[in-house]
């Protein structure tokens, strides 16, 4: 196998599911990974479960970022919902206002924002939700890299309204031949073997590209890689992803701070 050495950060949804706390499966993802998405309230979250995952992330030594959504908590945020751009922006930044004073209080500087689900899935699209999600981020700090799906228009829009970008990839989603993500409705979604999972991601760092659901190839251009946790056997699933990076060469770790 050829050896790259390449940088890339490994990141995680956290602090969206309590009882994944409670029993541990939260934190025993923490040593594979180098970066937490932490939801901040909107379509999870509260100030308990927000305090535990940063307190666990310090433990383990990862960036911490905020992860807001849709304020839907019924649907999990994966509903895509009409909201005016002012409303998004607002929702947006009390989001990540509340994380980062509870992050604050520790010490933690917040050094990405990452959209979920839904509010993520229509900003790749929306250049208007995508504005509006920077514009709730920039109500709190500029000083912070935005996540969005890596070749999406989504990233320039950020770009745009000044901040520094990282681009995403998913080891454990599958893809459309336009780059996008395959719908969560349809039952082949999800990448549940950590192996395929761990062979998605290399192929990411080292030939930036996936193969979609039609076996097609998709040009993918990732500075940081998503594994998420409420996916089935996520721990031993990002434990294989990160194996196989660093047996490759692969240098994994955290997005620089702006």
């Amino acid at each position: 196998m050829r050896h790259v050495h390449r940088n890339i950060d490994v990141n995680c949804d956290m602090g969206e599911l309590a009882e994944a706390i409670a029993d541990g499966t939260q934190e025993s993802l923490m040593p594979s990974l180098t970066s937490v998405n932490v939801a901040c309230g909107g379509h999870a979250g509260d100030v308990q479960t927000m305090k535990t995952t940063v307190e666990q992330a310090i433990r383990w030594k990862l960036a911490v970022g905020a992860h807001p959504g849709y304020p839907d908590r019924e649907n999990f945020g994966r509903l895509a919902l009409k909201l005016p751009p002012n409303e998004i922006a607002a929702s947006v930044f009390d989001q990540v206002r509340a994380l980062a004073g509870i992050a604050g209080g520790y010490g933690v500087c917040l050094t990405h924002v990452k959209p979920h689900g839904a509010l993520y899935n229509q900003a790749v699209r929306d250049h208007g939700i995508a504005e509006a999600i920077a514009e709730g981020v920039a109500r709190w700090n500029r000083d912070v890299v935005l996540v969005g799906l890596a070749g999406s228009p989504m990233l320039d829009i950020f770009r745009k309204a000044g901040f520094r970008v990282a681009a995403e990839a998913f080891a454990d989603r599958r893809y459309e031949p336009d780059g996008t993500l395959r719908s969560r409705k349809l039952e082949d979604a999800l990448i549940r073997d950590p192996a395929q999972a761990g062979v998605q991601a290399l192929r990411i760092v080292e030939r930036g590209m996936v193969i979609a659901c039609d076996g097609t190839e998709v040009s993918v251009d990732a500075q940081t890689l998503c594994i998420h946790g409420d996916t089935p056997g996520a721990p031993e699933i990002a434990a294989t992803v990160t194996r196989i990076l660093h047996q490759a060469g692969v240098v994994v770790s955290a997005l620089p701070r702006p």
